[in-house]
């Protein structure tokens, strides 16, 4: 037990914290952020799987996140009859017909070096073919949003249980973490965190200004939720609810990759950390191990992104930020720390709640400066402290990281290394 001492006494302070929270703000409150930081840790838990596991330096974690919350809107949203009504479904159906066709051609061109052509000739041919289809499908694609956006305004839900819109989100990350993967994983760690940033700046794009899809600027709501919402067992009691089931999820994820940590294959994935060429030596597939492991992680994202967009009840594409779904969810990890999964859970509960009651306490500062200033000096305080009070949150961010850096480098639960790893 005594290996365990630092974690009993992290946490048990956590909970101290939690309780002073509690008894500070009320029970609504507190149950709200404990929510949203079992989301957070859901994701948080992908990114270490990523980082801490196998050192992949994924910075495009908001678009997986994403993906997460647009796919369980899709899945759970209530239908919209003027759609289905429509052509749009047909319509629809020839632009899938058309991008699964240049998927086929794309593949038998990428695949030419098997007759023998040259490279040059090659390269011309493929660019004329990838030029064409991409034209020839987004055509259409254009085509179709016009009318949707016309006579229907977006395409709606298909109505489906809210956690199966959960499965949906974590699956279709994953799927779009294998693209990814299969493109940017052979690249250097500086060269992949572009590449990933580029793209989560794409995927969030895409959904804001798809009208037809998400309704981009507009927003959809209300999604419903996998529990009695707050209109039928009130606030406290639905939000218990909620969090019994994220909770019940983080365990789970928690156990399962403990298991798999202390595995065979957890211990191949370290050892490819540690030294890919040596594990490459040994026989090991590097390239579709480090693939595994940027799918699973991005499974968790997804999910986590699914369960923070239901508990809000709204899909906006406008409030995925970087600050808040890339960095915050970097520092999670490094504070709590790197290739520890109890360090993910633990950063993702404490950042979590300083980023939160960073703008209240900053408010309470700024109000006691602003009546002892007023009082002693005849001080005029601006009239922004409240949008300056919410800026707080990015400083004492900063300021907590540094702490963390300076004191404890390896965050505040380190990666415990076994005999083996010695």
């Amino acid at each position: 037990m005594a290996e365990y001492r630092r974690d009993f006494i992290a946490f048990g302070l956590l909970a101290l914290l939690y309780l002073v929270i509690f008894t500070t703000f009320g029970t609504a409150y507190t149950t709200r952020m404990v929510v949203e930081a079992t989301c957070y840790a859901l994701i948080a838990l992908g990114l270490t799987i990523q980082w801490g596991y196998a050192g992949l330096f994924n910075v495009g974690i908001m678009g997986l996140v994403a993906i997460g919350g647009f796919a369980t809107m899709l899945i759970s949203y209530d239908t919209n009859p003027a759609f289905w009504e429509s052509d749009g479904p047909a319509m629809l159906a020839g632009v899938f017909f058309r991008l699964l066709a240049s998927i086929v051609i794309l593949v038998g061109v990428f695949n030419l070096h098997r007759t023998g052509l040259s490279k040059r000739l090659r390269t011309i041919i493929q660019l004329i073919v990838l030029a064409a289809c991409y034209l020839w499908v987004t055509g259409a694609l254009d085509e179709t949003a016009t009318y949707i956006e016309r006579e229907a305004g977006f395409i709606g839900g298909l109505n489906m249980p809210v956690l199966v819109g959960w499965a949906a989100g974590a699956v279709v990350a994953g799927a779009i973490a294998y693209v990814i993967g299969r493109i940017c994983l052979g690249l250097r760690s500086d060269y992949l965190a572009i590449a990933t940033l580029g793209i989560a700046e794409i995927i969030k794009h895409f959904l804001k200004n798809a009208d037809w899809l998400t309704r981009g600027t507009l927003t959809v709501s209300p999604i419903e939720w996998p529990v009695p919402t707050p209109n039928e067992i009130g606030f406290v009691a639905a939000r218990a609810s909620y969090l019994s089931l994220t909770a019940i999820l983080v365990v789970i994820t928690y156990l399962l990759l403990e298991r798999a940590l202390n595995a065979p294959w957890g211990r191949m994935i370290k050892a490819i950390r540690e030294n890919e060429i040596a594990a490459s030596a040994m026989g090991k597939d590097v390239e579709r191990r480090r693939l595994e492991i940027f799918v699973f992680g991005a499974l968790l994202m997804g999910l986590g992104g699914a369960a923070l967009v239901t508990f809000a009840r709204i899909f906006d594409p406008s409030g995925f930020l970087p600050l808040n779904h890339t960095f915050l969810i970097w520092v999670m990890v490094i504070l709590g720390g790197s290739g520890n999964n109890r360090g993910a859970i633990f950063g993702a509960l404490f950042v979590y709640l300083i980023w939160t009651l960073s703008e209240p306490a900053a408010l309470y500062l700024f109000g006691l400066a602003e009546s002892l200033g007023t009082a002693l000096f005849n001080w005029q305080a601006p009239d922004d402290l409240d949008s300056r009070a919410l800026q707080m949150r990015v400083f004492v961010i900063g300021l907590t990281i540094t702490l963390v850096l300076r004191f404890a480098p390896d965050g505040v639960l380190p990666e415990r290394l076994g005999q083996d790893d010695k």
